[in-house]
């Protein structure tokens, strides 16, 4: 049971504010050097076997996506569709926040960069409009959270890598979770605006012709989507090539075809994914050889073991685990949760009869409502410093759209198929 040590000394490290893939490098460093006599050469194994793993070439294609997205102008058209489809409702600005956060979504692939984009871009168009200052701060932070579920998400990544699981398949799994939670959230920002008497963005009904120029002009948007899934979907090429195949439409559409791409901003982007792989990468390695370690002491099996003896009962453990994650998603990084308990976690799966591609959606969703709640959620951090809003009045505003998100998550735990039907079709 000396496993039992590494959790205390890695939360211990999280405590000190030390980075994420130190604090778990450290605590597996200890584990080798004070409880076992395996020899240190295997730890050195164990760090780098997990970054040999090819899959890991999309993360940095799609980091380099989401930032290249800032200078493609893709943005700004696919705002001018969404507010084309939803700005004459009563809070229009708002349905048009959360709808760009779930169509850019699928092309920004990290809810950080989402939310920092859009809260300088939406905020203050809202506030402009007679919109809360704390409101708009809310909205944005709580469509961003579609982001890691909707692919190519890289939470959808990291996990299907951690738990053995096809990238492909949780590509397929988040769609439908991520749609859900669009339209719950949407529903929301309506309600919470019909009763403040937000008014829609536009008075006026486009004529045929503006409405087709602005979904015309949002083209390359919508293809870069069909290319990414459709192209998964259809076997046509992995994850991977998705991705590079992405990176090198959104240069070609945005330095030939909108033009406001040049060549500084490619190489910042490069610059940018580089660091952000390196981060990434340095925490799957460090992950790599905690799993190894469970999987060795056979600390899954042992969990497994406690947790069946208290109940047998899937939906009784998801809702005990969620409840717990939910407490410390308010205290630990998600990332950090993540690493630790899929490890942990997977032979009770098995035991329960749980698939690992639903509870992966469940495990993402969680965890990513714990970016949006205090005192350590990260969304919540970035915009709330962005939009110059003080926390406690973040929280409040955000109350209508913790419970829409809770809701999300309840149905998403007792309806399987909700996960599971579109990976079930496309095997």
């Amino acid at each position: 049971m000396t496993w039992l040590w590494i959790i205390p000394l890695m939360l211990l490290a999280f405590s000190l504010n030390m980075r994420l893939f130190l604090g778990i490098m450290t605590a597996v460093i200890c584990y080798f050097t004070f409880f076992t006599s395996t020899p240190p050469e295997i730890a050195i194994q164990r760090f780098i076997a997990p970054a040999l793993n090819t899959s890991l070439l999309a993360i940095p294609f799609f980091v380099m996506l989401g930032t290249l997205m800032a200078h493609s102008g893709v943005a700004e058209r696919i705002i001018d569709v969404a507010v084309l489809l939803v700005g004459r409702v009563k809070g229009g600005l708002a349905l048009t926040n959360i709808l760009v956060s779930t169509m850019l979504g699928g092309l920004s692939a990290s809810n950080l960069a989402d939310s920092a984009m859009l809260t300088r871009m939406m905020v203050p168009e809202m506030e402009k409009h007679g919109y809360d200052r704390g409101f708009s701060a809310a909205v944005t932070a709580a469509g961003s959270l579609i982001t890691p579920i909707i692919p190519p998400g890289i939470a959808l990544i990291i996990y299907a890598l951690i738990a053995d699981v096809s990238v492909a398949s949780m590509f397929m799994a988040g769609v439908l979770p991520g749609v859900l939670c669009a339209a719950l959230l949407m529903v929301t920002a309506y309600l919470v605006a019909a009763k403040r008497g937000y008014m829609p963005k536009e008075a006026k009904r486009p004529t045929r012709r503006e409405a087709g120029i602005t979904v015309l002009r949002a083209w390359p948007a919508f293809f870069l989507v069909v290319v990414i899934i459709g192209g998964i979907r259809l076997g046509i090429f992995t994850p991977t090539e998705a991705g590079a195949v992405a990176v090198l439409m959104i240069i070609l559409i945005g330095t030939l075809l909108h033009k406001t791409m040049n060549f500084s901003d490619i190489l910042n982007s490069i610059y940018s994914a580089g660091k952000s792989t390196a981060s990434v990468l340095l925490i799957i390695m460090a992950s790599g050889a905690l799993a190894w370690i469970f999987s060795v002491e056979k600390a899954g099996f042992a969990f497994a073991d406690f947790i069946t003896h208290l109940t047998d009962n899937k939906y009784l453990f998801l809702i005990a685990l969620n409840l717990a994650l939910l407490f410390f998603g308010m205290l630990i990084e998600g990332t950090a949760l993540l690493i630790i308990l899929v490890p942990l976690l997977k032979p009770t799966l098995m035991t329960m009869g749980i698939d690992p591609v639903h509870f992966g959606i469940i495990l993402i969703l969680n965890l990513s409502i714990g970016t949006l709640t205090p005192p350590v959620g990260t969304v919540m951090l970035v915009v709330s410093n962005l939009a110059k809003v003080d926390v406690m009045r973040f929280t409040r505003e955000a109350v209508p759209f913790y419970i829409a998100l809770f809701v999300a998550l309840g149905l998403i735990i007792f309806i399987p198929e909700i996960s599971l039907l579109l990976p079930n079709i496309s095997k």
